[in-house]
């Protein structure tokens, strides 16, 4: 298992939504009570920086930036620096980008944030998306298991010098025995019990992912869709703590 107790809270919630007044009540309800909020292309397509300013307050908790940057290295670099002002804790690119594109996000990433006076955000990598399996991975002309895919991705994330990938959770145990305790694994995909699955395959409970090795849960709609989301997010976070 990683070292986690400076996450404290490893729930990051995900905000998908094109209605920036209902962005800004989840991320005003659940601050204080998550560990972060995501907000990612649908958000980010409809409201830009300003949307991302205006839903992160001041007290808000920290921002994962899922844009998933994905193209030439220089194009890469450029958008990094692009949203380095927003302050963001964790920002993601594609692994399948490959290992100069990789290590352009991150040392643009280091480079803004020092000329900006801001803490370095964390640069991690998808591997293969949550929503897909093996027979769409063999469609686009990848073999099968995801798993082989997965972990050779993660491995030249790692090598490359990123700070963790972003895997389902059902690969976080063996990832976590490859790559040992240092780099963060970010797992979306993560539904408690009560949940369905949705548009996602490859899924675990919370506390599935946590025991297997996870540094930070994603969790979107068993949250944002309840009534009462923060009371969803607080009942996740009891579950968690009352389990070995």
């Amino acid at each position: 298992m990683p070292d986690t107790s400076a996450l404290r809270n490893p729930v990051f919630v995900a905000v998908d939504t094109l209605d920036l007044a209902e962005a800004r009540a989840w991320s005003a309800a659940l601050t204080g009570v998550v560990g972060g909020i995501k907000l990612g292309l649908t958000f980010f397509s409809a409201h830009g920086a300003a949307g991302v300013r205006a839903v992160m307050g001041v007290d808000a908790p920290p921002l994962f930036l899922d844009l998933k940057f994905h193209d030439i290295p220089n194009t890469v670099a450029g958008a990094v620096r692009a949203v380095a002002p927003l302050a963001p804790a964790i920002i993601n690119v594609h692994a399948t980008g490959g290992r100069a594109m990789m290590r352009a996000a991150l040392d643009a990433a280091g480079d803004e944030a020092a000329r900006l006076h801001l803490p370095t955000p964390k640069v991690i990598a998808v591997t293969v998306l949550t929503s897909l399996d093996d027979p769409d991975l063999e469609a686009t002309g990848v073999a099968p298991p995801v798993l082989s895919q997965v972990r050779r991705l993660a491995a030249l994330s790692v090598d490359a010098g990123l700070d963790g990938v972003v895997c389902s959770p059902r690969e976080v145990a063996v990832l976590r025995a490859d790559l040992g305790t240092a780099p963060l694994l970010v797992t979306p995909g993560v539904r408690p019990d009560t949940a369905l699955a949705q548009d996602q395959k490859r899924i675990t409970t919370p506390a599935q992912a946590l025991r297997s090795g996870a540094s930070h849960l994603v969790i979107g709609r068993p949250i944002t869709g309840a009534a009462d989301p923060a009371d969803a997010a607080r009942r996740i976070l009891a579950d968690l703590e009352s389990r070995p």
